[in-house]
């Protein structure tokens, strides 16, 4: 990724699955594939009717989180359950699994879907999946800043990769300062507001990049909400071909 040309980068709607609207930030075009270690970024919106139908994957992790409503998550290792708003689940394809991913009926359900890719020596490890409920997620207020660790070291969603993955709401006019683990690049989503950072200011739907970087100032009114990302790459080449990141 060219991080003069796409400092801040604009999410491309597209549709996937069966009906499924989404705000994409990559895989969006040829110099916007991915950002090792991250395969894909959705920010969806499942209305009644739509969804992903049965389907298989490898070579990655998945991270699904939601803002509102709720989905029901079904695989080949007989995994049956639902993430409602606040909650996130986490599948790990390694060598294959078979999956669907249903909205409730008559709700609109919004989140983020995340995908990290595995390293090539645990591109054949078994799959796995993981939920963890709204009331697990470990959450503080910073200054008037309401932080949701999503993935964190040893708290929330567990990966492979090293990951930091936060849900991050403005509960006033504030400035929010972010440690950066060593060795991970990452951005700022924003999906509601604006935000000023580095000078810059970033707008709904789209994300600030950064590398490099060991903490981020972060500026923002009240009710603006954001996600911040940051994992260790494996510097490996990404093949994604379809549903499958080999």
């Amino acid at each position: 990724m060219n991080m003069t040309t796409y400092k801040i980068s604009s999410a491309v709607e597209t549709m996937e699955g069966n009906g499924v609207k989404v705000k994409r930030q990559f895989p969006i075009r040829a110099d916007l594939m991915n950002y090792d270690p991250f395969v894909l970024w959705d920010h969806f919106e499942l209305t009644p009717g739509s969804g992903f139908p049965e389907h298989p994957h490898r070579g990655f992790e998945a991270v699904s989180y939601l803002f509102t409503g709720s989905v029901e998550h079904k695989d080949n290792l007989n995994n049956q359950s639902t993430v409602y708003a606040g909650g996130a689940q986490r599948f790990t394809a390694g060598k294959g699994i078979v999956h669907s991913e249903i909205p409730a009926k008559n709700i609109t359900s919004t989140g983020i879907q995340l995908w990290v890719n595995l390293p090539r020596k645990l591109k054949q490890i078994e799959p796995a999946y993981q939920q963890v409920d709204a009331e697990n997620i470990p959450e503080q207020i910073i200054n008037g800043v309401r932080v949701r660790t999503i993935v964190g070291e040893k708290v929330g969603i567990q990966l492979h990769t090293p990951v930091q993955y936060l849900d991050v709401t403005f509960e006033k006019t504030s400035q929010y300062n972010v440690h950066i683990p060593t060795q991970q690049r990452g951005f700022v989503y924003v999906v509601d507001g604006d935000i000023q950072i580095d000078n810059q200011t970033v707008k709904t739907g789209d994300a600030y990049y950064f590398e490099d970087d060991n903490a981020l100032q972060i500026n923002g009114a009240e009710d603006t909400h954001i996600m911040l990302l940051s994992g260790q790459p494996h510097y490996e080449p990404i093949h994604q071909h379809s549903t499958y990141v080999d």
